[in-house]
């Protein structure tokens, strides 16, 4: 665009470029926009240019957010080992915690668990006369299991073995102590589940305290030599072979 200034005594000419500035960087604009829609591929380009900067994908660094389809067929055996992997530690926690619920089950819950019968036992020692006229106070007499240096009773552990004789009978032995305010004992008893049974049956189940006699809240032996001894009508006893009764 020209424009004409007057001066004095002379007119020229003069060129205006800002207009001539604004055109070329519109007409520079609109040829890159029409350069783009000529090369489709341009995007997709940069696209993979981008995904071959990324990482690789590996069984240590996977974390899910590559797509399966733009994975290698490395990247892909990669992340199916990850997989597995993950899936076998799973496995292995869910065996582990089915074999710790069921060693607590039979250890603790069973009805003829260790522990079951150690309650029982202590529950029938203090209901016994016998056995509060020697340790006092049902309610104060405590029950444990081997003396060690731990103070806390009743994180001692209980003496037992389980056994199996050569005719598949199962025997429970275990032995305890026990404390009240007049004295302190010793408990020990034993149990035997027969082949083909459910339950056990006792073969002993006694109270020692020092200085006293020994009280027996369960004797199978001296039951059985009891009834051995009576007479064929259920009466008396033999004594030498000699009927008494």
């Amino acid at each position: 665009m020209m424009k004409l200034h007057a001066a004095p005594g002379l007119l020229r000419p003069t060129t205006t470029t800002t207009g001539t500035a604004t055109i070329r960087a519109t007409s520079k604009t609109l040829n890159l926009a029409a350069a783009a829609r000529k090369a489709p591929g341009a995007r997709h380009y940069a696209t993979s240019n981008t995904e071959s900067k990324r990482r690789a994908v590996t069984p240590f660094n996977d974390d899910g957010h590559v797509p399966w389809s733009n994975l290698s067929a490395a990247e892909k055996t990669a992340r199916a080992t990850q997989q597995t992997f993950n899936f076998g530690m799973v496995i292995v926690g869910l065996v582990l915690t089915g074999g710790v619920g069921y060693f607590f089950y039979q250890e603790v819950l069973a009805p003829d668990s260790k522990t079951a019968y150690f309650n029982r036992a202590v529950d029938r020692i203090k209901k016994d006369p016998r056995c509060l006229e020697l340790l006092g106070d049902a309610k104060k007499i405590t029950a444990f299991g081997e003396e060690t240096q731990n103070k806390w009773r009743r994180a001692r552990p209980i003496a037992s073995t389980n056994t199996t004789d050569s005719r598949g009978n199962d025997h429970l032995m275990m032995h305890f102590n026990v404390q009240g305010p007049r004295g302190t004992g010793q408990v020990a008893l034993h149990l035997v589940k027969r082949a083909g049974h459910k339950e056990y049956e006792y073969r002993y189940f006694f109270l020692d305290v020092k200085g006293q006699h020994r009280i027996y809240l369960e004797n199978a032996d001296a039951a059985a030599a009891a009834g051995a001894s009576k007479g064929k009508d259920g009466k008396g006893f033999k004594l030498f072979g000699i009927q008494i009764g």
